[in-house]
């Protein structure tokens, strides 16, 4: 599992630190573009996902840090594996962390490992049709939105970044 850091940001390894404001964030009305409101048991599972895709797949979620504060910011992630047919780029803030451009530096960070370290070929973003802020994100990116995709369900939009 990789340490990255960006000029403003460290992307670690989740901590059990992290999971009140991880299940907080899962239980909320802001996880409603993530499949949520999610009850506590279903939070906990996500949680595991995430670290346990590591060592089974070689990708998975880190949490983003703020580098000068220690303050976790949110998360960022590639998921693979049996419910995502492609590699799958994702983030989400917590709420206080919104609008000050963590979410670009981290995906982007996440990304050019995937591509570059990891030697993905393809990675894509599945992104409710609702969720205005990940589209405009995606597509600062650089990802194109694509017309006929292979996708996880109908209730979401794929987008498609670039190495």
């Amino acid at each position: 599992m990789p340490t990255l850091e960006t000029e403003r940001l460290l992307l670690r390894a989740q901590t059990m630190d992290d999971w009140q404001a991880y299940a907080s964030l899962m239980m909320s009305d802001h996880a409603a573009e993530m499949g949520g409101p999610h009850t506590l048991e279903d939070a906990w599972g996500l949680f595991c996902h995430d670290l346990a895709q590591w060592p089974l797949l070689g990708t998975g979620a880190l949490m983003i840090e703020a580098r000068e504060t220690g303050q976790c910011l949110g998360q960022v992630g590639i998921s693979y594996g049996p419910l995502f047919p492609e590699h799958e780029l994702g983030w989400f803030l917590f709420p206080d962390a919104k609008g000050r451009g963590y979410a670009f530096e981290a995906a982007g960070a996440l990304r050019d490992w995937g591509f570059g370290v990891r030697g993905l070929t393809t990675i894509v973003s599945h992104i409710d049709p609702q969720n205005h802020r990940s589209r405009k994100l995606a597509e600062r990116l650089g990802a194109e939105l694509m017309t006929d995709p292979d996708r996880p369900g109908p209730e979401v939009l794929v987008y498609r970044h670039k190495a």
